[in-house]
């Protein structure tokens, strides 16, 4: 058992994930190893509920152990970690839309006006200051792009996967983005 994880300490993560689509358990539990405590730190930063990074930990690894055979991996431009965190990002923003779901008023009790999407709560949550305030003030597309390039991490190619944008539209909507935040900052 010592040499197999042995072994697999020597491996990377595209490779387990490849293994981990053939149910070897050995390399799930490496992956997790080697992936949950960055995961962790980075959903704790958009959410400061515990319990709700649980959850969107669970729900995460549960969704890579089914799904490892769909990961496309560098065939396509992406990583593994960005592959992860993409499934992640996903669950938390499953998550806040169910807790905001289940916390709204009667529609009688509801104020006027129109409820912030989950993704700014996260922001919300993630930066603040001026630099929060100019993010805030972007247009949802651009804030979207933004984030998932900057705050996220993700590759060109990985965000234009998660948005279902093409990839010009992408590096098009960061460059007008970042003119803008450079504006409001100035």
């Amino acid at each position: 058992m010592r040499s197999v994880r042995a072994a697999l300490h020597e491996v990377d993560e595209e490779r387990l994930l490849r293994l981990v689509a053939k149910g070897d358990r050995a390399a799930f539990e490496e992956l997790y190893r080697r992936t949950s405590p960055w995961m962790a730190v980075r959903l704790r930063r958009r959410c400061g509920d515990e319990q709700i990074v649980a959850e969107v930990m669970q729900e995460t690894y549960l969704a890579v152990w089914r799904a490892a055979g769909a990961f496309t991996g560098a065939a396509v431009g992406g990583s593994a970690t960005g592959w992860l965190w993409t499934i992640a990002a996903r669950r938390l923003v499953d998550a806040f839309r169910r807790r905001a779901h289940h916390a709204e008023p009667p529609p009688a009790a509801a104020p006027p006006g129109v409820a912030p999407a989950a993704e700014e709560e996260a922001l919300a949550a993630s930066v603040g200051g001026d630099v929060g305030d100019a993010l805030r003030r972007l247009a949802p597309e651009l804030r979207q792009v933004l984030q998932a390039l900057v705050l996220d991490g993700l590759s060109v190619r990985e965000t234009a996967v998660l948005l279902g944008l093409p990839e010009g539209t992408v590096k098009t909507r960061a460059r007008r983005a970042r003119i803008q935040m450079r504006r409001a900052l100035a």
